[in-house]
């Protein structure tokens, strides 16, 4: 059975300035009614160069716990790093039709990795102004090249840099919230899979949309990851939830954007918050963004870490293997 892309139905669409029903969200969800237009609070951003460790630790404890997101300034990734990482992923969408779909997810797959269009169940049966490929990209072992774009030449190589330079900021990140916690560096880090953590590269492709105020690219959702580090294009679309408010995230040139997710929310018994999000899409210009998911193996077991437990701090959430976590999730099925 062919599956529709969403970047066909655009190219339609854009004649008739109307888009297909199952695309328009219901009036609770609609970007146009439920964006938040008072004063905007303003996002935490972080200065990954501070060289006072305190003061960084901080502020990413700060932001990871009020907001469960921030933007990461001068994070050490070379700005050519991610250039390169741009260019390639968008010259994957420019490619005939016929060409992506090599790359497409079998459809009897048990992982998410390939080019695709849906991922989870929706329970009122709208779809998602968004195409994607995934593909993980650390570590080694892990990687599956039949999913990486053959015809940008230089596809794997600006991949495996941008993987080199991208865990080094991920480390970081650990390091400071382990510290947050009151822990060693390194202990946040091991309890949701260690040296074994999976990057899972996400390229989310947005088509040019003729109604942003009925469609979204995203629905809102927590990310089932550890941890999420995002390269966002100049087209703005992310939104986070804060206080019941659904809050526009500046465009910060050059800046990351990170997550907290369900693995590090459930490791901390809540202390840190995984936080909800969703994308919106634009009129003019396609959106494209470049998560990279950072998910236990799937065997490994991630639950609240046990020296944070105590009487007054009983566990909040149940420990459980990451596949059965994800399964759980991506089927809408109670954890």
């Amino acid at each position: 059975m062919e599956v529709e892309r969403v970047q066909a139905i655009a190219s339609l669409s854009l004649s008739s300035n109307t888009i297909p029903a199952e695309f328009i969200m219901p009036e609770t969800e609609q970007p146009a009614a439920t964006t938040f237009r008072g004063p905007i609070p303003e996002i935490p951003t972080v200065d990954f160069s501070d060289p006072d460790e305190q003061n960084l630790v901080r502020r990413v404890v700060e932001a990871s716990k009020e907001w469960g997101f921030f933007q990461a300034l001068n994070h050490g990734i070379p700005a050519e790093v991610i250039r390169r990482l741009q260019e390639v992923g968008t010259e994957f969408f420019r490619l005939p039709q016929e060409e992506k779909e090599f790359y497409a997810k079998p459809v009897d797959a048990k992982s998410i990795e390939g080019y695709g269009t849906k991922l989870q169940k929706d329970q009122n049966g709208k779809k998602s102004w968004a195409d994607h490929l995934f593909h993980k990209i650390w570590p080694p072992s892990r990687i599956n090249y039949q999913f990486w774009p053959k015809n940008s030449p230089t596809y794997r190589e600006a991949n495996e840099e941008y993987a080199k330079h991208v865990r080094e900021v991920a480390d970081k990140v650990f390091r400071s919230l382990s510290i947050g916690l009151g822990m060693e560096a390194h202990i946040l880090k091991e309890a949701v899979g260690g040296e074994e953590l999976e990057y899972m590269m996400k390229i989310n492709y947005y088509p040019t949309c003729p109604r942003p105020d009925l469609a979204l690219g995203v629905p809102p959702h927590t990310d089932l990851s550890s941890l999420t580090i995002l390269v966002p294009n100049e087209v703005p679309g992310l939104q986070v939830l804060k206080d019941n408010h659904w809050i526009d995230a500046k465009y910060i040139p050059n800046a990351l954007i990170i997550h907290i997710g369900d693995q590090i929310e459930i490791a901390s018994n809540g202390y840190y918050k995984s936080v909800l999000h969703r994308t919106t899409v634009d009129k003019e210009k396609a959106r494209m963004s470049w998560p990279v998911f950072l998910e236990p193996p799937p065997e490994c077991v991630v639950g609240p870490i046990p020296q944070l437990l105590n009487d007054q701090n009983p566990p909040k959430y149940k420990s459980k293997m990451f596949k059965d976590y994800a399964y759980c999730k991506l089927n809408k099925l109670p954890q």
